[in-house]
């Protein structure tokens, strides 16, 4: 049953008890940045799979004793040394070379004396094992690396590559397209006409969306006309796993895309939220297939993504932290509110406290320019002092 008029944090409720998620699929590792582990890793190999140095210096046995050992060899990077070493000597070697057998102390170069082929150190600096990088110090075969639901992040990226991982399991991303109303919009490059107004919420929202590795998605144009609506959702609906629509959802003469979605069968979760900007929000759904559609304010777009879109594509590619409530850091100034709803306002990070941006109109873009994220004013709370803890939802 459809529910209007909704708070917040119900709003958010009622998608997080939603059970859409993409399915598990392997993809190559360097196309993985932004997905979530389907399965849980562990380590195909060890790793230093080799005692390596780990510094520029000399390679002896500890157990020989004295201050100095005469200069057999040189171990470079990238060779491997079929040789033990002798007593009373030892080797030239480089970071990341591998440390030849009956060697366990490295000594860096900047702590020896070179004389005729003899090296002289103060073993006093010394402890045994120094610079020594054994093997399976980093893991071991067999060791869990990464647990299921965990994103894959550049550092996560060099992690498996060290192990000679070539592709991973994670949730596929659900594909996504964009329903663009409104005859006033046109796309950047043309000469607007007089009424005209730039497309901001199309790149906006394909921007958000490549910070989930989404960039394969379908846009579509309709003019507002409420045949052609119902057309273009249908259209949409037939290749989408989520359905983002921007403008005609309020209830002006020329909004027809609540009726669209009511005529295309997608059934409506709730239809507009107790906060400013992002009031007349619809979420819906239609068998495995989410809606959102948004106010056509870009201010109001970019909040109505950031607070339920961007979690339930989250939670879609198996986030397991994807509704998590955000840190909270002090206001640096007062703030008033002037209405009984939840208010989000662009703000910034300064210092460990957030500072509220001018311009705070849904019309309004100029304050995106500078801000980090929204922090959020409660629905109950109306006047708040310096130092008030708010949360901060970063973009």
């Amino acid at each position: 049953m459809m529910k209007e008029f909704v708070a917040v944090q119900e709003a958010k409720e009622i998608l997080k008890g939603l059970s859409l998620s993409g399915g598990k699929v392997q993809m190559p590792l360097q196309k993985a940045l932004g997905y979530w582990t389907a399965s849980p890793i562990y380590a195909p190999m060890q790793v230093p799979s080799f005692d390596n140095s780990g510094m520029d210096g000399y390679a002896f046995a500890w157990a020989d004793g004295g201050d100095s050992r005469q200069l057999a060899q040189v171990v470079q990077a990238g060779t491997f040394p079929y040789f033990t070493l002798q007593r009373g000597t030892a080797v030239r070697i480089f970071t990341g070379a591998p440390v030849p057998k009956g060697a366990d102390t490295i000594v860096q170069q900047e702590w020896v004396r070179v004389e005729a082929e003899r090296l002289f150190f103060e073993l006093e600096k010394l402890t045994q094992g120094m610079n020594l990088r054994r093997a399976g110090s980093q893991c071991k075969q067999g060791q869990l690396i990464l647990q299921e639901g965990t994103r894959i992040t550049p550092g996560t990226i060099g992690l498996l590559a060290s192990l000679g991982v070539e592709e991973v399991s994670v949730f596929a991303a659900p594909q996504v397209s964009i329903i663009l109303t409104g005859d006033e919009v046109v796309e950047v490059g043309q000469a607007l006409q007089p009424g005209q107004i730039y497309n901001a919420n199309g790149p906006a929202l394909l921007g958000y969306l490549s910070q989930f590795g989404i960039y394969e998605v379908k846009i579509y144009k309709v003019k507002d006309d409420p045949k052609e609506v119902i057309r273009v959702i249908g259209e949409a609906l037939a290749s989408s796993d989520v359905l983002l629509l921007t403008g005609g959802i309020s209830v002006g003469d020329f909004d027809f895309v609540k009726e669209g979605l009511a005529e295309n069968g997608v059934e409506t979760l709730f239809y507009k939220v107790k906060q400013k900007p992002g009031k007349p929000l619809l979420a819906g759904i239609k068998e495995n297939q989410l809606v959102f559609a948004l106010p056509g304010n870009p201010a109001s777009v970019l909040t109505c993504f950031m607070q339920y879109v961007k979690p339930s594509l989250g939670q879609w590619m198996g986030n397991p932290a994807a509704w998590e409530r955000p840190s909270t850091y002090p206001l640096a100034t007062n703030w008033e509110k002037q209405v009984k709803l939840a208010v989000f306002l662009k703000a910034r990070l300064v210092a460990g406290q957030v500072e509220v941006m001018p311009g705070q109109e849904s019309f309004n873009l100029l304050s995106f320019g500078s801000a980090d994220g929204l922090i959020e004013i409660g629905e109950d709370q109306q006047a708040l002092k310096e130092g008030t803890l708010v949360s901060f939802y970063p973009w």
